[in-house]
């Protein structure tokens, strides 16, 4: 302890009560909710049966007896018969175990046991993602320490702001979601670059880079699409939705790519700026050079980070349709158009974030300079 700081030590006191207060909430938590919720006691398996699914594979399922207590509402600590049936893949159903909660319906009392039975909605998954939530938080805390907590915030606030936007134009169909994405892109920018890096000529420069970026990325994009008529892409994984799928297309792609954009315009920025400060009378040509290196550098890597980004989604299609013998080609079409879309557009704004960063951060270096 003597060689801990005051400060840091009072943090590491707060997070840890954070910690364990929030892990016994969730864990006692039960009464808050309005759905019933049961915890499982015991629980018994057999084999139900081979079925057929729609492509003629056979699939074993199996059948669960599972006794559960209640844990909240007026029916608290009664006993509750449920049954579960899931399958051998486990794809739209899950495997029920003993000590985990579930939200339950309550149908009826059994005839002369005084037991409950019902039907399982869902499982309870809030400790999960709390456990997993703390650990996101203490990573970016103990690497990034003011930089990750101010990061820690700018997630939060991007989360709601983007919560906001889909609330609008669901309310709003009228308003193009282009527009409304435009607008949010901006403040997603803004926001999250002024937490983290504040308010200085570096913060500024990547602002504009990535916005003009992502801008220009779209754009391009859009206009491949219009000119070819949208040939080669497969928009049926869209097909479900009741608003224009083009549209809703372009916006996902617009937003998917404003990270790894983002990315690109703070590190040419920072890298720049580090230069310039550790050596004043650096010559412009000397920090072009740089520049391009770095850009070099990043250039493939986060390329190659958004392409596996977007088509490790596809994966569990892919094998579902070469395992049912469609031919490889029709498959590789018909789940991979729209990502490799993605990957291609969001390629292509990290490409040219590299120039407009460069000469973006080279123009506020030279104002800096003209102002000292």
């Amino acid at each position: 302890m003597k060689n801990i700081p005051l400060k840091k030590f009072y943090l590491y006191i707060i997070l840890a009560s954070c910690i364990a207060s929030s892990a016994l909430f969730v864990q006692n938590n039960d009464s808050f909710y309005e759905r019933t919720i049961a915890e499982v006691k015991e629980v018994q398996t057999h084999h139900s049966e081979e079925v057929k699914d729609i492509y003629d594979n056979e699939d074993r399922l199996y059948e669960q007896r599972i006794v559960a207590e209640i844990t909240n509402g007026e029916e608290k600590g009664q006993q509750i018969q449920l049954s579960n049936q899931y399958s051998k893949s486990k794809a739209y159903d899950y495997e029920i175990q003993t000590g985990q909660k579930l939200f339950v319906s309550i149908e009826e009392k059994k005839e002369g046991a005084g037991e409950l039975s019902g039907d399982i909605l869902d499982l309870k998954r809030d400790h999960y993602i709390l456990l997993t939530g703390w650990i996101f938080i203490l990573i970016l805390l103990f690497v990034g320490k003011k930089q990750g907590l101010f990061s820690i915030i700018s997630l939060a606030v991007n989360a709601v702001l983007l919560s906001y936007a889909l609330d609008v134009y669901l309310k709003n169909p009228e308003i193009s979601l282009l527009l409304i994405c435009s607008a949010a892109v901006i403040l997603f920018t803004v926001t999250s670059l002024l937490l983290v890096n504040g308010f200085n000529e570096k913060t500024y420069a990547a602002i504009i880079a990535t916005l003009a970026a992502t801008f220009l990325s779209l754009l391009i994009t859009y206009l491949v699409i219009r000119l070819t008529g949208g040939k080669g892409l497969k928009y049926e994984e869209l097909q479900f939705i009741t608003r224009p799928y083009q549209m809703v297309f372009l916006a996902g792609l617009f937003i998917g790519s404003l990270g790894a954009v983002m990315d690109v315009a703070i590190t040419m920025s920072s890298s720049l700026f580090s230069l310039y400060e550790k050596n004043n009378s650096i010559p412009v040509q000397a920090l072009k050079r740089s520049g391009m290196e770095v850009g070099k550098d990043i250039m493939g890597t986060m390329t190659n980070i958004l392409f596996f980004a977007y088509i490790s989604g596809s994966i569990p299609m892919l094998i579902l349709y070469i395992k049912n013998d469609s031919p490889l080609g029709f498959s590789l079409s018909m789940n991979l158009s729209l990502e490799l879309a993605r990957a291609l557009a969001g390629g292509i704004g990290i490409v040219i974030t590299i120039p407009i960063g460069l000469y973006t951060t080279i123009y506020f270096i030279n104002r800096k300079r003209a102002q000292r």
